[in-house]
């Protein structure tokens, strides 16, 4: 199964025997909460989740956007609706970093069936509605691990032994700035690879043979082991789903740049060169 969806193949199968339960995540880095937008207008049958505080948990030693609690958003989960074998599409506002971050934790915790809005909501024609649905309870219990997840050991050893992608702009895995976190500069070893060079103009994904050419150009393919990061596992979340969609498994370090560089031992790498 693809993990992106048209909005056409989403209208079709809303009207088929299994609809997908629908969630909107809008959500913009440090900019403010999405439900003010959901509520003035939301595709129909759309439960809001909240990226910050469904899809992460508390900021501290694991980065801005570490792992939630597992049954937190499981919770979170079921009462939008979300079952165990229902069907799952999620989208944003369009840039398609909270929607994949939705994805990847649904992935992670054992779901799936579930596919990201290709385009987010700027994609979608059809008419909006500002009353929000009430779902009946699902029954999704989560199991992590279901797919694979790198912590800050282990993201330091891939860039030596495989393949670790930085997601950030390229301005910021050379350290040229860094706007939110400690220091700049990257993980010694990764490859820059930013999450804007995976969509065309309207936000959509590039087809998945130009994914794979541009990944595989960077040093990915089957037989190498891949892994991402970005600043604090949203924007990379993406990356994972370009990969997927390309046809390339990768792992996602969710604590990212936040948590690397607040660790003051973890060596940092500057400039364009890898290492």
């Amino acid at each position: 199964m693809k993990p992106i969806i048209t909005a056409s193949e989403y209208v079709s199968e809303s009207t088929g025997p299994r609809p997908p339960v629908l969630l909107d995540v809008r959500w913009q880095l440090g900019g403010p909460n999405g439900r003010p937008d959901y509520e003035a207008g939301h595709i129909p049958g759309a439960v809001f989740i909240d990226l910050d505080a469904e899809l992460a948990g508390p900021a501290g030693s694991g980065g801005r956007h570490p792992l939630p609690d597992p049954e937190a958003f499981g919770a979170a989960m079921r009462r939008a609706g979300v079952s165990q074998d229902t069907p799952v599409v999620v989208y944003d506002g369009g840039q398609g970093w909270a929607a994949a971050r939705a994805w990847w934790l649904l992935r992670w915790t054992g779901h799936e069936d579930v596919r990201v809005l290709d385009g987010g909501l700027a994609a979608w024609e059809g008419d909006l509605e500002t009353r929000p649905p009430n779902p009946a309870e699902g029954d999704f219990r989560p199991v992590p691990g279901a797919v694979p997840s790198l912590d800050a050991d282990g993201a330091a050893a891939l860039a030596r032994s495989g393949l670790l992608l930085d997601a950030r702009a390229a301005e910021r895995y050379r350290g040229d700035v860094e706007p939110i976190d400690r220091v700049g500069g990257h993980i010694p070893g990764a490859v820059s690879a930013p999450t804007s060079e995976n969509v065309r103009e309207d936000g959509r994904f590039l087809s998945a043979e130009s994914l794979r050419a541009r990944f595989e150009a960077l040093g990915a393919d089957r037989a190498t082991d891949v892994g991402v990061y970005c600043g604090s596992g949203v924007s990379g979340a993406h990356e994972v789903l370009a990969l997927a969609v390309a046809g390339i498994p990768a792992a996602l370090y969710a604590g990212s740049w936040s948590e690397w560089s607040a660790d003051e031992s973890r060596p940092v790498a500057k400039g364009p060169d890898p290492q």
